[in-house]
């Protein structure tokens, strides 16, 4: 090769710098993505005393790779079944603050004389908060317990959600460059249907393939199938009108729900890491030094609009969620800033040619600014939050009270209410996964079709095909009769049932319609749809077979990785939002015959080793002089957000799940009046040394420490997590006190 091409000297260039720079900021302890932004700045056109890239556009492209595998990562951290548990407060208060600060973030740039779409982009950029800089700065902190840190991470995983709508959103608008309310709906709808079928099929198929295929899955070989998976979903969502970006963050989070995906996200990280960096590089070269300079004053007044409209519509969420009024405080002093997910709305736009060039450099630099006060607001808040309630009017504040209680009260809902919930999901996942083989078939095979037989006969083959494989959703649906075992006849009504099924008759009716509608022209549909439910009914039977083996499989691969691991512990374990993962140690750790108490892996990450199984012999709540070797098999208790930072740490090596069982188990214990515990430390309490069971967890007053410190002091009325050999620790605990 008789000379360099351009990328591979753009790259090394890129790279070269973001290094540095990445040294650089981790000594200054501040965030990396600030410090990539930089080393972009530096090799970008617009910085005079240092080498400048050559090819942009390859750059450009290089980035929206990194996009991807970003959102791909993001996917694998998010899963479905992580929204599901939020609750209603985390989701109350994210929509709230997405849709207060679109609107401010809208009005804001109309105000400076902004165009419509910049105004748009604008709102849709101040809405996200930055995940990264949260978790940082809690674990600088060490907030990560307290009960606000809990409602900010539910936040965070339902904006990641609302963030990807909005993007379809922002695309759509833009596109059109009018407001239609029915191309929106019709959007949302879009998205809605699309999002719960590659939900379900790929709960349905993905987990059943890598389950099959486990005997011979390598590292290599996971890696390849899913990136190609992820590669795979970017086409199937640009095909139908979504962005590359979706696709990857609807199979990273479908990948979420399987048993390899802590494996996946370890196996995709540097993946992401070198992409990703690549990314933010090349929005630090879009920053352009005059712009900014042009448009100082525009940028102090967003920041200050982002960082108390933030403040005042996350905490308004927040109280609207039934929270009290000082987590509430604490929630929106929290979520202050914009981070990852805006750049990728000012990429969407630049990408889309739609928004106006001084918009990017304004989002990065209003990033910058809200992460450094991020840290600071949050150290604050507490304060900040009983300031504002001595100052509030006592007769406000007991309102507030009351409001919340009614909340509280609300959500506990009766069985016939869960029982109606129920039917709709389950109806609406049948209902979605009807329309979707009709479609597939009339999209699909009949274009394929046409032309090789006579189109009549074509449409009457696919049509009776496409029926059958409708049949056993259709009859789930229709005719299936729900069980009403949990529910007494005191909750049940037996008209709204007969009501219900009334209900799902006609709808049946109309899918059977609107099957053969798509394959003909003409309006004898009646007899069909007579003939079909006649069909339904006379094989009702064999259906009902082949409905359950379906329903069967895709319960157990979305269950899957709930039930293989620990399926005690881990309902146990789920309030605390922590979990017993296993790591197996092989010859190239960096760390073997280091005595525990070098590692300090509770100090710095949060993580508490529980067991040390070996072939021997196993250690049961190692102490800090015991050391790790070759083939050991730790079980280490944390959250996954603490987790993930030890996956970081073992950055090379590989964490598998496993299925073996151990002797430990988690339990807890309510420190009633005259409890002997009561008033001394943990180590006082003799629980490590006499049982060998571990106080992982502490709960006080709603609030929750995990992992505390042996100088920790008991108090009345504290509940503890404790993992150990229950029969030992019952041995020095008081008669039926640990349940």
């Amino acid at each position: 090769m008789s000379h360099l091409p351009h990328l591979i000297l753009d790259l090394s260039l890129i790279l070269g710098v973001a290094a540095i720079t990445t040294l650089l900021f981790k000594w200054l302890k501040q965030p990396l993505v600030l410090g990539y932004i930089l080393a972009g700045f530096v090799v970008s056109p617009y910085f005079k005393w240092f080498p400048t890239v050559y090819e942009v556009e390859n750059i450009k492209v290089w980035a929206e790779i990194g996009v991807i595998f970003l959102l791909f990562s993001l996917g694998l951290e998010f899963s479905f079944r992580k929204l599901l548990k939020v609750g209603g407060s985390a989701s109350i208060t994210a929509v709230v603050e997405v849709i207060a600060m679109s609107i401010i973030g809208y009005c804001t740039g109309i105000a400076m004389g902004w165009s419509h779409i910049d105004s748009l982009f604008l709102g849709g950029i101040l809405s996200i908060s930055s995940t990264t800089i949260i978790i940082r700065a809690f674990d600088e902190l060490g907030y990560k317990s307290r009960q606000f840190a809990s409602l900010v991470f539910g936040v965070l995983i339902v904006e990641d959600l609302v963030a990807i709508i909005l993007m379809v959103l922002l695309a759509t608008l833009s596109v059109s460059q009018q407001f239609s309310g029915s191309e929106m709906i019709f959007s949302i709808l879009k998205l809605s249907f699309f999002l719960v079928i590659w939900f379900v099929m790929g709960i349905f198929f993905i987990p059943t393939l890598l389950r099959k295929a486990k005997n011979i899955l390598t590292n290599e070989l996971l890696l390849l199938l899913s990136v190609t998976l992820c590669f795979g979903m970017v086409v199937l969502a640009n095909q139908v009108g979504f962005s590359p970006a979706l696709g990857a963050f609807v199979m990273g989070s479908i990948l979420a729900e399987t048993t390899k995906a802590e494996r996946i996200e370890h196996l995709v990280m540097p993946l992401k890491d070198l992409f990703g960096a690549i990314f933010f590089v090349s929005v630090g070269m879009l920053i352009n030094p005059a712009i900014l300079q042009e448009y100082a004053v525009p940028i102090m007044i967003l920041c200050g609009v982002t960082i108390v409209g933030k403040i005042l519509s996350s905490g308004l969420g927040a109280l609207l969620s039934g929270q009290s009024f000082q987590t509430a405080v604490q929630a929106g002093f929290s979520l202050a800033q914009i981070g990852e997910f805006s750049f990728i709305i000012a990429t969407l736009g630049t990408t889309l040619n739609v928004t106006s060039e001084f918009l990017y450099p304004i989002a990065v630099s209003i990033s910058a600014v809200t992460t450094l006060t991020t840290p600071y607001l949050i150290k604050i808040s507490g304060g900040a939050a009983r300031l504002l309630e001595n100052r509030i009017p006592e007769p406000l504040l007991e309102r507030m009270r009351q409001y919340n209680v009614s909340v509280n009260k609300a959500r506990t809902s009766s069985s016939w209410k869960r029982f109606l919930q129920q039917q709709v999901l389950i109806g609406s996942l049948q209902i979605s996964v009807i329309i979707s083989i009709i479609m597939a078939s009339a999209g699909f095979l009949q274009p394929l079709l046409i032309g090789w037989k006579t189109e009549f006969w074509i449409n009457y083959a696919l049509a009776a095909f496409t029926f059958l494989c409708i049949a056993p959703f259709l009859w789930a649906f229709a005719i299936r009769v729900p069980t009403y075992k949990d529910y007494n006849s005191e909750t049940v009504n037996p008209r709204l049932i007969k009501m219900i099924h009334s209900i799902k008759l006609f709808l049946a009716c109309l899918l059977i319609g609107f099957l053969v509608f798509t394959f003909f022209n003409y309006y004898g549909g009646l007899l069909v749809v007579l003939i079909g439910l006649i069909v339904l009914f006379v094989f009702s039977q064999k259906i009902q077979l082949l409905y359950n083996k379906i329903e069967a499989r895709f319960l157990t691969n979305l269950n899957q990785r709930e039930t293989t691991q620990y399926p005690e512990q881990q309902k146990e374990l789920a309030p605390w939002n922590a979990r017993i993962y296993p790591i197996k140690i092989d010859k190239h750790y960096n760390f073997l015959g280091q005595p525990l108490h070098t590692l300090q892996w509770r100090e710095k990450i949060g993580v508490n080793l529980v067991l040390i199984k070996r072939e021997t012999h196993t250690v049961v709540t190692p102490d800090k002089n015991d050391c790790i070797f070759p083939g050991d098999e730790l079980f280490v208790i944390g959250t996954e957000i603490q987790v993930q930072k030890l996956q970081v740490v073992l950055r090379n090596n590989e964490i598998e799940p496993s299925e073996a069982r151990t002797e430990i188990e988690p339990f807890k214990l309510l420190l009633s009046a005259g409890h002997p515990f009561i008033g001394k430390t943990i180590r006082e309490t003799g629980l490590r040394e006499k049982t060998n069971t571990l106080v992982v967890g502490v709960e006080r007053k709603k609030e929750r420490l995990l992992n505390p410190s042996s100088d920790f002091i008991l108090m009345e009325n504290d509940r503890l997590l404790l993992v150990g050999n229950r029969k030992k620790a019952a041995q020095i605990l008081p008669e039926n006190s640990a349940t």
